[in-house]
């Protein structure tokens, strides 16, 4: 069961297929769920709304003209979506930044597309001639300790026995991984695998493996559908199973879901990764009569123990004030 898309995220890869087909004006619906990474049913519902949408003057006859089927979409949506776009300098320095940080990662081709490409928006930036790609933008990825050997476990399809030093619970735990996916994002190197102590994916910062050393056995799987998705769990995080009416189901769009199964009732079973019990108290409060708890058995009474803690408080200061 994957995540499921925010609106934010949905919106985003729309516009991109809609600016592509602007230009191709027809394609195939496995060509375009190839090409942009969407489920084909999940393609064609986006295509389908975008059907009802209009474009400027945004007057009854002015929709978008989108013909879909179970094979093909046929578009004319005229020559707006189709132009390139013009770059603000913000936007520019951050494609910039983002290209260098790809040139920076140990493997990237350094005479690729990509490289020749990066001093022609640089000067476009304002960058001097002797600056492109020397010394204008420059971005630095640091290397965790062990960084080579976890890459060299993924792209061989190794698994792994790792020691891992948790902030939150400011222990170390040894586990036993598969790792699958190594990517960099904020300035650190993080680790999807399937942790067999937690039973499902998780992420772990690279830098934060105190130890690691190969089991010997071969991964024959790959990462579960949960893992296409861009939020992943780290290692301390328990799995929640809420289930909310109609009126709560805010929740699905506010905070990173891990599942969404739809009940007949217009509500939903919807499944979080708690690493806070703070957090998910405060969430729980938030939905009030609207969500119910189903598991794990140690958070099924959160909310209501948080509802009786912030009343006790309540009374207190209402007794202190009086008195």
């Amino acid at each position: 069961m994957s995540g499921r898309p925010d609106a934010g995220q949905r919106l985003r890869r729309l516009l991109a297929v809609l600016t592509w087909l602007a230009r191709v004006g027809r394609a195939p619906v496995s060509e375009l769920s190839e090409r942009f990474g969407i489920e084909p049913h999940e393609l064609v519902a986006d295509l389908e709304l975008a059907a009802c949408c209009g474009l400027p003057p945004y007057t009854p006859d002015q929709l978008m003209e989108i013909l879909v089927d179970e094979e093909e979409v046929v578009a004319d949506l005229g020559p707006e979506l189709a132009r390139p776009r013009r770059l603000t300098a913000a936007e520019g320095f951050a494609l910039a930044a983002a290209g260098r940080a790809i040139l920076a990662t140990p493997g990237s081709d350094a005479d690729g597309a990509l490289a020749r490409a990066l001093p022609k928006l640089e000067a476009a930036l304002g960058a001097l001639p002797e600056e492109v790609g020397e010394g204008g933008l420059q971005v630095e990825l640091g290397d965790a300790t062990h960084l080579a050997e976890v890459r060299r476990a993924t792209e061989g399809r190794r698994q792994l026995e790792v020691r891992y030093y948790s902030m939150s619970s400011d222990e170390e735990t040894e586990r036993v991984i598969d790792p699958l996916e190594l990517r960099s994002a904020d300035g650190h190197w993080y680790l999807d695998a399937f942790c067999h102590r937690a039973g499902g994916m998780r992420r772990f910062r690279v830098d934060r493996l105190t130890a690691v050393s190969e089991t010997g056995a071969e991964i024959d799987h790959d990462a579960p559908a949960a893992a296409a998705a861009p939020f992943v769990p780290g290692p301390d995080a328990t799995v929640a199973t809420v289930r909310v009416d109609a009126r709560g189901m805010w929740l699905v769009e506010a905070v990173p879901t891990l599942g969404v199964t739809p009940r007949r009732d217009g509500g939903a079973d919807v499944e979080l990764a708690v690493a806070s019990t703070v957090w998910f108290e405060r969430l729980l409060l938030r939905l009030g009569p609207h969500a119910r708890v189903l598991g794990p058995p140690e958070l099924v009474d959160s909310g209501r123990r948080a509802a009786a803690r912030l009343l006790e408080r309540y009374a207190e200061e209402t007794t202190g004030v009086t008195g």
